[in-house]
């Protein structure tokens, strides 16, 4: 019997999801697609959970869309480029779909780039909330270098995360990073030693579960919706959110650590 395609470990409230088809480099692959949004739509419903690290297996964190797949669509496209277009741009606008979901988790998401995160690999890692680097890994969205139109959502978050310069620059070119520049950039929150990657994701990702579960979630929801609401708009979804905060369990509970200079004991209520 094959191994899963996933993996999954829960510490505490917190939940590492880790990209298990290392021979393959953890490809994305329509079947890993599957089993991912599959994994999410449960995580998304735990209302236990604090934060999600994902990471990969072996030496890549995901090194890109499957090949088999993309040649599939190109010998599709190649037969009847009228006819087969409309078919191709579902499938794939279903397949940008599957992995990103991730972005439906109401809790905070992180990725631990292990390794070689290319192409919609380092996608994956842009829908997530944080991402933390090894310094050897090597970054890059090489669509154009295949003759593709980035997909997968590159075009509208990478230009959010490094500017509409630099994402222009490494859209153009293909151009692959490694850990460090990819943190001098603010492509990845921090570049470390290879073997402290997934141990200072999951040490963050503890220190995001310990902060009051109902505040991270709804930072979560307001950071989400900031680039498309006006300012006004955002001070009133605020005010809102923190009127919900103030009638909850949580804040006394904070409110007391901090006179008690002791650490919180959030309960989400």
């Amino acid at each position: 019997m094959s191994e899963p395609l996933l993996l999954l470990e829960r510490n505490d409230d917190v939940v590492t999801i880790t990209f298990n088809d290392p021979d393959r480099r953890n490809a994305m692959s329509q079947a890993m697609g599957e089993a991912f949004a599959a994994r999410v739509a449960e995580l998304a419903s735990d209302a236990s959970l604090r934060a999600v690290v994902l990471t990969g297996r072996g030496h890549a964190f995901s090194a890109g869309g499957d090949l088999g797949m993309i040649e599939d669509r190109a010998r599709e496209g190649a037969a009847d480029p009228l006819g087969a277009h409309a078919g191709i741009r579902d499938h794939m606008r279903a397949f940008y779909g599957l992995f990103l979901s991730l972005r439906d988790l109401p809790c905070p998401t992180l990725a631990a780039i292990n390794g070689a995160a290319v192409g919609a690999g380092l996608c994956v890692a842009l829908g997530c909330d944080v991402r933390v680097a090894s310094t050897r890994a090597r970054l890059g969205l090489n669509f154009t270098a295949l003759g593709l139109q980035p997909g997968m959502g590159a075009t509208w978050t990478l230009p959010r995360l490094v500017g509409p310069a630099h994402a222009a620059e490494l859209l153009y070119s293909s151009r692959i990073l490694n850990g460090a520049e990819a943190a001098e950039i603010g492509l990845v929150n921090r570049a470390v030693a290879p073997e402290e990657v997934l141990p200072t994701t999951q040490a963050m990702a503890a220190s995001f579960a310990a902060n009051g579960p109902i505040a991270v979630r709804s930072v979560k929801q307001s950071l989400a919706r900031t680039a498309a609401v006006s300012l006004e708009d955002q001070l009133d979804f605020e005010a809102d959110v923190q009127a919900r905060c103030f009638a909850s369990e949580d804040v006394h509970e904070g409110l007391a650590a901090a006179r008690e200079k002791r650490s919180p004991r959030f309960q989400g209520k």
